[in-house]
């Protein structure tokens, strides 16, 4: 098995007095999309925020490449080798297209490698290339949100953090998206830790999976056995398993509960 490059021990976030996430222990393995998967205002970007340093955790310990990044400079995690890709995109919208994607190379000292991964972002996002003068604020959202992840790449990252990249998508775009970043994992190596609304993308998209509710991790495995549970497709994938009139789907109970 590849060797795991990011380790959450018992994680505890909070905004204010209120717990966002407790006691959460996840890993992601060199090589592997791994998913969070869980409803809005599970916790899920808090989880994200978390691992890069936006958000101090009160407790417990999270270590990138064996090195221990609890509360660090979000700055030096990023020198390290982890990206995130914030929910809502955040592209820089009076940049170009092109001085968003070097804005993500500005730490790189490679110049060869930063044009060879320009030209790698333009064939995974053809449009970037066409609009590549264009303010990113014109972008559409989907174009701004291939623009942010092409702006990771620009990065030469070791992980990235992928946040909700569906949010407010059609879902063909969706689908075109979430395509692209299989084939970024499979062709660039680069691991992935994706979190997500749309249950059905993730698991199909990702290698294993973990499931959050209320701020706790309450299921995990691999995408395809996660795919097969019974709570996760009533739940989650929408397919109920049989057409029992009388029964409601409020009240019925989740098994991990």
């Amino acid at each position: 098995m590849s060797e795991v490059i990011l380790k959450l021990l018992n994680v505890e976030s909070a905004y204010g007095p209120i717990k966002a996430i407790r006691g959460v222990s996840l890993q992601v393995r060199e090589g592997e999309i791994a998913t969070v998967l869980g409803s809005n205002g599970a916790g899920k970007t808090t989880i994200l925020k978390t691992i890069s340093g936006i958000i101090d955790p009160r407790k417990g310990s999270i270590e990138f490449h064996g090195e221990n990044i609890t509360a660090r400079d979000p700055a030096l995690i990023v020198q390290r080798g982890l990206c995130h890709v914030p929910e809502g995109r955040e592209v820089f919208p009076l940049l170009s297209v092109r001085d968003n994607l070097m804005m993500g190379a500005y730490t790189r000292k490679d110049r060869d490698g930063v044009e060879r991964d320009l030209e790698a972002v333009f064939g995974y996002f053809p449009i970037l290339r066409e609009r590549a003068s264009q303010d990113a604020g014109l972008l559409s959202g989907g174009q701004q949100q291939m623009l942010a992840i092409s702006r990771a790449i620009m990065a030469a990252p070791r992980l990235i953090l992928l946040d909700e990249p569906s949010l407010g998508l059609s879902p063909k775009l969706t689908k075109e998206i979430f395509e692209i970043v299989v084939r970024i994992n499979r062709e660039r190596g680069t691991t992935m830790l994706l979190v997500e609304q749309n249950a059905n993308m993730a698991l199909n998209a990702a290698d294993y999976g973990y499931v959050l509710e209320n701020g706790r991790i309450v299921m995990e495995d691999t995408c395809a056995a996660l795919r097969e549970k019974e709570d996760i497709r009533e739940f989650y994938l929408g397919i109920k398993e049989s057409s029992a009139r009388g029964e409601r789907r409020w009240k019925k109970r989740k098994t991990w509960r």
